[in-house]
This record gives structure tokens, C-alpha cells and sequence, in this order.
């Protein structure tokens, strides 16, 4: 299933690369081994997914490559170095809204910048951060406060945010499975755009086929928990990619194998969580 890759940079130096992870949570009664021999590489200006069942682990993939949770065993580097920390080399986009509601558009994305770019006046923070503004299309809802913006905005401000700090790495953790249908297409191909305009490199953690697809340089198929690559796809879809690429016979065949992979994790997930749910009554 997998085809050589046509994407817009591939280079040789990688970005991250994680061998044999395993993350084991320690809760009573017994613990829960959440990835087990999880491996990959993503490239310098590559836009990897981690695409998989929900429950499956892949956020603990990623929230471990941003330095927020501890690997148990194996190796994760970022840019060549061990992963101790959260640094400024990479930025976080989460699930939920994380922007603070008390301040503007434009302050919220400032408000990052104060921290990784400790020399710039509040002047060129304003300013760099009206850039970033606009690359989301943001620009006429600068001074708009948070709460007063619909889901989609609040992401793109998000998605400023993180880019203003000016990380090498984009994290994204689900950022688009709040919205609807019709406003989750429409932040695709926002990102799309963006990532173009960039050059970013971008880990992207979803559920969604349809979604892996349409972003991804290269899609890493997770098993059901614990987590590890199942299949690894190279996308070949040229860029610039839009909303017509999932017209493509090759985007509508891949889905229907990606599907083939997944049901089956999806399945075994499902009869996981219900036996450790018998589990946790039997020994309640």
C-alpha cells in the first residue's frame, strides 16, 4: 500500500525520531500500558500523522515528543537531542480551546512571544504578531476577545499562537475534532495553506482518515493500545493540496485500505475497554 513520496521537501535530516517507546501509566488497581515498541522518523519539513482508533495511545506519542510526559523505556529526539523537557523548538495545538478568554486575538498570540523571544519590545511583539494574524485570517478580528469567536477562530488563533513563537516543530493534537463537518474542511485547507507558506515540519495526531490523508506527507498507522506503527504510507497526492484532492481514485482507494487496517484496531479497542471495564467492577 505504501508508494514513494513526491512531497514538497523531502529532506534526508530528521526532525524526530522515536525507537522503541514505551509509556506505561501507574494507576490502581494495575497500570496501563499506553505505547509499547513505538517507533518512526519524520523529516525536516515533513507533515507526519499519526493516524489511529481513539484510545489507542497516539496522544501520548505526541504529548512525550513535546516533552510533556516522560517516556517509561526507549528513545525520543527532537532535532538529535534527547526530549527532557518542553522547549521552544516545538509548539503545541490541542484538542481544546487553550487560548485565555480576558484577552484579544492579537494579545493572545503575542503572549508567547514575551517567553521565547525575550529581547523583542512590546511594539515588534504586536507586530509580529499581527503577521501571524493574517496568515490564519485573523487580520479583522485582532481586537475581538476569545469568547465572542466561533470554534474555528479560536483554533486558528491557536494555531498563530503556536507559529509566533516561531517553534521548528508544529504539534497538533486533534486540533480540528471539536468543529463541525463543514468547519473542520474549511481549517484543513487553512493549514494546508499555512504549512505551505511555512515550510513547518508538522506532527499531526488524528482518528480521521479522510483528514491523515489530505495533510499528510506520511501517515503512521497505530494499532490499538498500547500503541506502535501498525503500517507506515508515504502520500503521494501533489502539493498544492485542496479540497479536490479527496476526488483523487488514489485518495479514495487508500481510504478503503487505511479504512480495512483500522477496523479491525478499532475493534479489538473497543472489546479492550470493555473487558477493563469488567475488570474495574469486578475488583471494585
Amino acid at each position: 500500500m505504501a508508494i514513494k513520496n513526491g512531497h514538497r521537501n523531502k529532506l534526508p535530516k530528521q526532525a524526530v525520531r522515536i525507537r522503541q517507546l514505551e509509556k506505561v501509566f501507574q494507576r490502581t488497581p494495575e497500570s496501563v500500558v499506553a505505547v509499547k515498541n513505538f517507533s518512526l522518523d519524520i523529516a525536516k519539513g515533513e507533515v507526519a500523522v499519526i493516524l489511529g482508533p481513539s484510545g489507542c495511545g497516539k496522544s501520548t506519542v505526541i504529548r512525550v515528543i513535546a516533552g510533556l510526559e516522560k517516556p517509561t523505556s526507549g528513545t525520543v529526539l527532537v532535532n538529535d537531542l534527547p526530549v527532557k523537557d518542553p522547549s521552544i523548538e516545538c509548539s503545541m495545538v490541542f484538542q481544546s480551546y487553550t487560548s485565555f478568554p480576558w484577552l484579544s486575538v492579537i494579545d493572545n498570540i503575542a503572549f508567547g512571544i514575551r517567553y521565547t523571544c525575550k529581547e523583542v519590545n512590546q511594539e515588534e511583539r504586536k507586530k509580529k504578531a499581527r503577521h501571524y494574524a493574517k496568515l490564519v485570517g485573523l487580520e479583522e478580528f485582532e481586537n475581538a476577545f476569545i469568547s465572542t469567536l466561533s470554534g474555528g477562530m479560536k483554533q486558528r488563533v491557536a494555531i498563530a499562537s503556536a507559529l509566533a513563537t516561531e517553534p521548528e516543530i508544529m504539534l497538533m493534537d486533534e486540533p480540528f475534532g471539536a468543529l463541525d463537518s463543514q468547519t473542520r474542511m474549511v481549517m484543513q485547507e487553512h493549514l494546508l495553506k499555512i504549512v505551505e507558506k511555512t515550510n513547518k515540519t508538522v506532527v499531526f495526531v488524528t482518528h480521521d482518515i479522510e483528514e491523515a490523508l489530505l495533510l499528510g506527507d506520511r501517515i503512521y498507522v497505530c494499532t490499538a493500545r498500547p500503541a506502535r506503527v501498525l503500517e507506515e504510507i508515504d502520500v503521494s497526492f501533489p502539493h498544492p493540496r485542496t479540497a479536490k484532492t479527496r476526488n483523487l481514485k488514489d485518495f479514495f482507494s487508500m481510504k478503503n485500505e487505511i479504512f480495512n487496517l483500522l477496523r479491525d484496531q478499532a475493534i479489538e479497542q473497543m472489546l479492550e475497554e470493555k473487558y477493563a471495564e469488567r475488570r474495574g467492577k469486578k475488583n471494585g
